[in-house]
């Protein structure tokens, strides 16, 4: 197996292997990546280790705010050039920014807001950023549908088919489309918001249940599509690789079409529908610039409805996945709160 790599990545073709193995699978078994390598298992557990200290990688556990009533926003904030950086350091340190980014040459702030309530949407958009100084205007676009696969909520990286003959599906006893978050689940999540691979047995003495009981849990989660599992990865593993922002205004009989076939593409990293006169996003990567132009003039040319479009260069990515990123790399999460460890 192997995955798609800038020649300037910082990994080598084992490290390759085995986050290419992640991807399928976050919380795949050491012995198992082993074993489909030709490796002992203690040589894949202490590169991954090693990965990520240095920041290379990590694995999340993170809940889809739509399962639980909530709804995803991009905004796109457009500032002075020597203000930008100000405002996407500010918002990078929210808790409720999940990835954020500078584009169009500098001038426009991009991210990802997950708001927990109204109160606190409108307390950013409408007070916050409209009287910082360095800010023109704001646009803001609700997601309406994302068109990925089933396990990919967010830009994390790219993502690739499952091993031949896996379904990914949860069993059917664990499947509960009522299920709600308790209480006792924040514990768990915040443990795996931090570490998606912390095993069953230290959850299960951080949280205090046990770990049939964590395990019945995490499972339940899963099938009820609140939790997920996914590998987010640094910039520097990509090496010189371009990503770029693509806003696209469809025709509305053709947007779930296009937005299916542009996920179908190998340059896509993320799409979905939204809100606003363009009305579908997408990330896309690339190597070159003319692997970009190519992609505009040949793979989006092919797409029939699309009546606009606006290609915007990723200059920064200073969050992604909830993560900071500094000169390319993952900064480790907090400590765990001694909230995250009570029962």
């Amino acid at each position: 197996m192997t995955v798609d790599l800038d020649k300037n990545s910082i990994l080598d073709g084992v490290d390759a292997q085995i986050v290419h193995a992640l991807q399928l699978d976050p919380r795949v078994p050491f012995a198992t990546v082993a074993a489909d390598l030709g490796v002992a298992e203690q040589t894949v557990a202490r590169r991954y280790r090693r990965m990520r200290r240095d920041g290379v990688v990590r694995v999340i556990g993170a809940v889809d705010s739509r399962a639980i009533g909530e709804n995803d926003w991009i905004i796109r904030v457009r500032c002075r050039p020597d203000g930008a950086m100000q405002v996407a350091e500010a918002l990078a340190r929210r808790d409720d920014a999940a990835w954020v980014s500078i584009a169009a040459a500098g001038a426009e702030v991009t991210f990802s807001l997950h708001p927990r309530t109204q109160q606190d949407r409108d307390d950013l958009l409408v007070q916050r950023l409209q009287r910082s100084a360095p800010v023109h205007d704001i646009a803001a676009a609700m997601v309406l549908h994302r068109f990925v696969e089933a396990d990919v909520r967010d830009w994390r990286g790219r993502q690739f088919a499952k091993r031949e003959g896996e379904t990914g599906l949860v069993p059917s006893e664990y499947v509960d489309s009522e299920l709600r978050l308790r209480d006792e689940d924040h514990g768990l999540l915040e443990l795996l918001s931090r570490d998606g691979r912390t095993s069953y047995s230290v959850l299960a003495r951080s949280t205090g249940m046990s770990i049939g009981r964590v395990t019945r849990r995490i499972a339940a989660l899963q099938a009820a599509n609140i939790l997920y599992f996914d590998l987010d990865i640094a910039p520097a593993a990509e090496g010189t690789a371009l990503n770029a922002f693509l806003w696209l205004r469809v025709a509305p009989a053709r947007l779930d079409s296009v937005g299916r076939a542009i996920t179908e593409h190998a340059e896509t990293v993320y799409a979905a529908a939204v809100t606003g006169p363009f009305n579908l996003f997408a990330v896309l990567r690339a190597d070159t610039a003319a692997d970009l132009y190519r992609y505009v003039t040949v793979e989006m040319a092919d797409l029939d409805g699309v009546h606009s479009f606006e290609l915007s260069p990723v200059l920064h990515r200073l969050k992604q996945a909830g993560s900071r990123t500094v000169a390319g790399r993952l900064i480790p999460p907090a400590p765990v709160p001694p909230r995250a460890s009570r029962r």
